[in-house]
């Protein structure tokens, strides 16, 4: 690739080439990057209140109360209210003597227990200002989060076995001494009597504010407010999981201008199919990878620039310094991966209005890619499947460390890699301006590059990391369900089967269509093979989710069952993850030689295969 055609072909795109937008579209991009450019500033200097200002209370300033009501930005305090406003819905509640009156509405009853939790909260940090904690905390909560067991002991627990059993029995056993051996006493005694006594005042606590809630919506608060006298001790109800919810607000401002630039990028390479300007670079003295990686690199700088602004002002606000390094690392895979993949849909649409759905489908899905598993950070290894992620870290000032950047960026990175060699495939006349359905030009790209029969091997190995991805996804989509049971396991098993057996089949479908072999049994089989092996050795791109530690949780280990498998397993199956790639793949080749029909049954087939190993992987891996 020559820089000087390259960049010749980059001016001659921003100058003659671009597509230039309506002036209706102008404008919404226009106020959508104002909108960008308040919403940062204001989510950092006055945060996300979501129901700042959601009940309305009444409560005098003689009140003890008052202080509370006040400090908390849910509640709007209304002077003078009485029990006809009460009733007539002018607010929702009533703090009159001591006592606490809700309106009879869903809403009277949520505000509240939120005042509750309120009062409790306020106690909290009036027990934090006296000079003895010792005195104030007589209790001390040690919080320690455990790892989700294997998908075996998953399982196990839901079908109620002896294993499953025994492990809850164990769990029981370990969280009761947790529990007898978590307090630790002021003077010196014995920890368990000082825990088992701090135990007791909690508990009068808590019933006492049960039985003040079943007095209905005129409970006393009387035995809740921390008042002189009063005997209350701290709650381990007051621990919660961090949640880094405007860290990630801020994190998914920079999608939103990648999901107005492949518009822009999508119509232009279109544009160059329809009104065939693409055949005067075709005959040019220039290389198709000059040709799209000029056409390309306009929009790449474009969107790094916007990217990178983003990332240091950002920073600065959020923590006053000059940073953002490790945000225009992480959000670089995710600007080449919208433009693979708008690059290659540009390529299969046959119109302006087939492109609309691409890249509609394109942002809908790369912007949950994204998005969801972010929302998992500070909980667990989930999180790290998304680049954004890494913004939330470094916007928190955490240290991001690198195997935890290698599994985030690689995968968007070979999948944009892929993207872009696809659609350089179609790049040539006959396809160009062929006139051929989304699935035919699909065809057509799996096609391209197969020739001969080790180039089966080849090309599978290429489609592993759509495959990785896809299971990536699916284990964050899924992780939730995990703590109800084996409902996440089976389904993220069920995606392993799907991308599996498709990515191994569908090119060789494609080269049958496109006459590349011959219909016969041995060639079937020679391709099976050559799929199958390669996507044995190309899966193990699988090892770098245990960079992170993603095998140790439920659904990662039953999403990268063949690339990640230790112990006494892989000694007993060291070579059965090859046997059933090699073995579904042929039964795929061989239905493909004969044609749609019979390659749809063999694929069923093939998934239905590889489902029987996976879960008698699971279950053997229980006895072991």
């Amino acid at each position: 690739m020559r820089p000087r055609k390259l960049l010749r072909i980059a001016r001659w795109e921003i100058t003659k080439g671009a597509a230039v937008p309506e002036r209706e579209t102008l404008a919404v991009v226009l106020l959508t990057v104002a909108l960008v450019a308040l919403v940062g500033p204001l989510a950092v200097l006055s945060g996300v209140g979501l129901e700042d200002g959601l009940y309305r209370v009444s409560v005098d300033e003689t009140s003890p109360y008052y202080e509370v009501a006040a400090a908390e930005e849910t509640f709007v305090v209304v002077a003078g209210a009485d029990r006809e406003q009460l009733t007539a819905g002018g607010v929702d509640l009533l703090v009159d003597d001591g006592r606490l009156r809700s309106a009879d509405t869903d809403k009277g009853a949520a505000a509240r227990e939120t005042f509750r939790d309120a009062v409790r909260r306020y106690n909290e940090r009036q027990l934090r200002l006296e000079p003895n904690l010792s005195a104030a905390f007589p209790v001390e909560v040690s919080l320690e989060f455990r790892e989700q067991g294997g998908i075996a002991e998953l399982v196990g627990a839901e079908t109620g076995d002896s294993a499953g059993e025994a492990t809850d029995s164990d769990d029981d056993a370990d969280s009761k001494e947790s529990d007898n051996n978590t307090g630790t006493g002021t003077d010196g005694g014995d920890t368990t009597d000082s825990s088992t006594d701090s135990g007791d005042t909690e508990s009068r606590n808590t019933d006492s504010t049960a039985d003040s809630a079943d007095d209905g919506p005129d409970g006393p608060l009387s035995d809740v407010l921390s008042l002189p006298g009063n005997s209350v001790t701290g709650s381990p109800a007051e621990l919660s999981a961090p949640f880094p919810f405007q860290s990630l607000v801020l994190a998914f401002l920079f999608i939103i201008p990648l999901n107005f630039l492949i518009q822009l990028y999508g119509s232009t390479i279109l544009s160059e199919r329809l009104d065939r300007r693409g055949e005067l670079l075709l005959v040019a003295p220039v290389s198709r990878g000059e040709i799209i990686g000029g056409k390309t690199l306009p929009y790449v700088v474009g969107a790094m620039v916007v990217e990178a602004t983003l990332a240091v002002g950002l920073v600065y606000l959020v923590q006053g310094r000059l940073g953002g390094l490790v945000s225009v690392l992480a959000v670089t895979p995710l600007v080449m991966l919208f433009l693979g993949t708008t690059f290659l849909g540009a390529m299969f649409a046959r119109s302006y209005r087939e492109l609309t759905f691409v890249t509609v489908t394109i942002t809908v899905g790369l912007t949950a890619y994204a998005f969801v598993p972010a929302i998992f950070t500070d909980v667990n290894e989930i999180a790290l499947i998304s680049p954004l992620t890494l913004v939330v870290q470094e916007l928190q000032a955490e240290t991001v460390s690198l195997p935890a950047m290698a599994f985030s960026l690689t995968p968007p990175l070979l999948v944009a890699g892929v993207c872009f060699a696809l659609g350089a495939g179609l790049y040539r006349e006959e396809d160009m301006f062929a006139q051929r359905s989304i699935p035919g030009r699909v065809l057509d790209a799996l096609a391209g590059p197969v020739t001969a029969r080790w180039q089966v091997g080849v090309m599978t190995m290429v489609l592993v990391p759509f495959v990785f991805v896809a299971q990536l996804f699916a284990i964050a989509l899924f992780f939730p369900l995990g703590a109800v049971g084996p409902s996440a396991v089976v389904l993220v098993l069920v995606v392993v089967v799907v991308t599996e057996e498709v990515a191994k089949s569908v090119h060789v479908y494609a080269a049958y269509e496109h006459g590349r072999f011959d219909r016969g049994l041995r060639t079937a089989l020679v391709l099976g093979l050559a799929s199958g092996a390669g996507f044995f050795l190309a899966e193990k791109v699988a090892l770098l989710a245990q960079l992170v530690g993603l095998p140790d949780l439920a659904v990662g280990e039953a999403g990268l069952l063949g690339g990640v498998t230790t112990g006494p397993v892989l000694l007993l199956f060291l070579l059965a993850p090859l046997t059933l790639h090699v073995v579904t793949a042929v039964i795929s080749a061989v239905g493909a030689s004969h044609g749609r029909r019979w390659y749809t049954v063999a694929v069923v087939v093939a998934m239905a295969v590889h489902l029987l190993y996976n879960l008698s992987v699971v279950i053997l891996s229980d006895v072991v």
